[in-house]
């Protein structure tokens, strides 16, 4: 029996797959039934090719998918039923057939030439990809560990050289790499902690660590292939990690377990924090027979540093697969990059009670009505220092948390003291660290077909850098009106920090400060001044990342926006303002859909950048100005100039990348183009 024309249709309605619903929906629905109307009424039998049209839109739906069968059948056995069918005469039912086998063959070959349309799209756009990196069946991902080539144990502020590469590997994955690395540190405490309860020993917990992995690195050095890459020789790394890491979501940060230290995390004795938890027991062992002030105790830390969290890598986040070739990085440890706070003594001690509910309850009822009685009497009156402070800072702490006994029938009354204790850091060790590099073997048909790719055009990966640029006076009682001239060379960002120490490398607080502005190149950043105390910096970063106000940020960053309740004893709101405040301003990186450079570039040339603003509080409530009662005075703020930079997958490379400092973005960009 031959193949009928429903069978023929069906099969390559099949072979379209759901497409003829668009047929049916852009077509048929928009075109084809408005324009059937207007004739309907004036060939004979308009009407039945009404019902027509309709049946074989339905049945478009039935044969993709999207309708029922069942009513595309009863709506041509409505046509054939239909009795005006019948009574025609035979020139008008070849009208009829005529103008509904018109519509049909028109719109299948509207739809067969579309489909044609999208094979050629389809042909071109292989043609241009690159085949993906395939398994040959003898090698497989893995991580590789690799050993530094210095001497470890490494000494205080020793260089540390580690290769970033290794032969088993043809492909490397740098966004699931990462440097290990584990030291021993000594911290200082010109305070002992000695006069708590026993009960609360093991409850009141002090952390000690880092806000990210990577601000450990205080500065770098890349080797690609036996020669150094400009564009990292940093000076502040640390700097750049903390302006990188800070702007980060929160998502991204609750995903990579103990590689940041989230505020809202440490404060709740989450293990997911990069540094260590010391109790007070803990402290008090080791210092309690020490004479000399400051006393020293000895941690030991594992810092886990993402290799795509430093900026120079941070773009292959997004191209993974990347054929390096021999790569080295030498680094530094920054010392002063460390932070430390107080756990929140509520969560931290209800958290010993029920993981150590047995033993306390084994041990008899005096714990347990001792720990009751903190709860009890616990005050928000206690006003310790709730954010991260840097180490060599000192801080309000909780030094003693005990009970004192009223009368002779066992009444206790409660005791908290506060006070004011200095953490700093003696010095470190390295004992251990590794690169463990992600990776695999590629089939040599796949490294022919990159390698032929790369000899016909240039890829570019973008990267960026960080510069810093401290302005030559800080605040007065007036305000701040300040300026430094500067080279500005493919610059995309201004940041601007503002410490209140000479110390602080990742902390730094709300300076209420109003009418805000960046003056440089004829141009004011922003074009309106703003106000550091409402959202409207936070909102300008929101929107130039185009992500639409989906971006959750941590609690530090969220509530380092609020306004701080100034006094005259400078002590802000504990509750709401934190210690990682910084202001963005970002450019433009694409002109009407084009690819071009939209940010500020001065020939390397010097140029005045000026800041100027206004504070909110005056006098004694000025907490930006009077950091403390003593007179001390805050140093200068900085303004960090973010820089693009480039990886390039070019043939000079064989098919390699290397990072270009001499070539301008629009070289660049022409090249490619061309």
């Amino acid at each position: 029996m031959a193949v009928g024309i429903f069978s023929k249709i069906k099969s390559f309605v099949s072979n379209i797959g759901k497409g003829l619903t668009w047929v049916n929906d852009h077509v048929v629905q928009l075109q084809v039934l408005p324009a059937a109307k207007q004739f309907s009424g004036i060939i004979p039998g308009g009407g039945l090719i009404m019902k027509g049209i309709e049946a074989r839109s339905s049945a478009l739906d039935a044969f993709s998918g999207q309708g029922s069968k069942q009513d595309a059948k009863d709506k041509f056995n409505d046509i054939i039923d239909y009795p005006f069918l019948w009574n025609l005469p035979i020139e008008s039912l070849n009208i009829i057939i005529f103008v509904l086998s018109q519509i049909c063959m028109n719109c299948f070959l509207a739809k067969a030439i579309q489909v044609q349309g999208l094979s050629t799209i389809e042909t071109q756009l292989e043609s241009n990809a690159v085949v993906p990196f395939k398994n040959d069946g003898e090698h497989h991902y893995s991580i590789k560990e690799i050993k530094p080539e210095s001497q470890t144990p490494a000494l205080f502020d020793k260089v540390i050289i580690i290769s970033l590469s290794d032969r088993v590997h043809d492909v490397t994955q740098l966004q699931n790499s990462f440097i290990s690395i584990v030291l021993t540190a000594n911290p200082q405490f010109d305070t002992k902690f000695e006069q708590f309860d026993d009960s609360y020993k093991d409850g009141v917990i002090l952390f000690v660590g880092l806000k990210s992995g990577s601000n450990i690195i205080r500065k770098y050095t890349v080797y690609h292939r036996g020669r150094t890459i400009d564009g990292s020789l940093q000076n502040d790394v640390t700097t750049e990690s903390f302006i990188y890491n800070t702007i980060k979501p929160k998502s991204e940060k609750n995903n990579r377990k103990h590689i940041h230290s989230l505020y809202e995390n440490i404060h709740k004795f989450d293990t997911s924090a990069c540094g260590t938890y010391i109790t007070m027991r803990e402290i008090e062992e080791v210092i309690g027979q020490q004479t000399n002030v400051p006393y020293l105790m000895q941690v030991r830390f594992r810092v886990s540093v993402p290799l795509d969290d430093l900026f120079i890598f941070s773009a292959f986040t997004y191209y993974p697969n990347g054929m390096f070739g021999d790569l080295k990085i030498k680094f530094k440890i920054n010392l002063n990059a460390f932070v430390f706070a107080q756990v929140n003594p509520t969560v931290s001690l209800a958290k010993y009670y029920t993981m150590n509910k047995d033993e306390l309850l084994s041990s008899g009822q005096q714990k347990l009505i001792v720990i009751d009685l903190f709860f009890r009497n616990w005050s928000l009156t206690f006003q310790y220092t709730k954010q991260f402070r840097q180490l060599g800072c000192a801080a309000d702490l909780i030094t003693s948390i005990r009970t004192e006994q009223l009368t002779q029938s066992g009444l206790k009354n409660f005791v908290c003291d506060i006070a004011p204790v200095k953490v700093s850091m003696m010095n470190y060790v390295i004992t251990e660290i590794t690169a463990n590099m992600a990776g695999y073997k590629a089939t040599d048909a796949c490294l022919a077909r990159v390698r032929e790719f790369f000899n016909t055009r240039t890829f570019v990966v973008p990267a960026y850098r960080v510069e810093i640029w401290p302005f030559p006076t800080s605040a007065t009682l007036t305000g701040i009106r300040t300026s430094l001239n500067i080279p500005l060379s493919h610059v995309t960002d201004f940041v601007l920090l503002f410490p209140k120490d000479a110390r602080a490398t990742t902390c730094f607080e709300n300076p209420c400060y109003q009418n805000m502005q960046l003056t440089t190149c004829g141009r004011n950043f922003p074009d309106m001044s703003m106000n550091t105390t409402d959202q409207q910096f936070f909102q300008l970063w929101l929107n130039v990342s185009n992500l639409d106000l989906l971006f959750e940020a941590t609690d530090e960053f969220e509530d380092a926006l609020t306004t701080p309740r100034n006094t005259a004893t400078r002590r802000l709101n504990a509750h709401t303002d934190l210690s990682s405040l910084m202001i963005s301003l970002q450019y433009e990186r694409n002109s009407n859909g084009t690819l071009a450079f939209d940010g500020l570039d001065t020939m390397n040339q010097n140029t005045s950048v000026e800041l100027r603003r206004a504070p909110i509080y005056h006098g004694i409530t000025d907490c930006y100005y009077n950091v403390d009662t003593n007179g001390k005075r805050p140093p200068p703020p900085i303004l960090c100039t973010v820089h693009d930079s480039f990886w390039l997958f070019s043939p000079n490379q064989g098919g390699s990348c290397h990072y270009d400092t001499t070539h301008s973005f629009d070289e660049v960009t022409s090249e490619i183009g061309a």
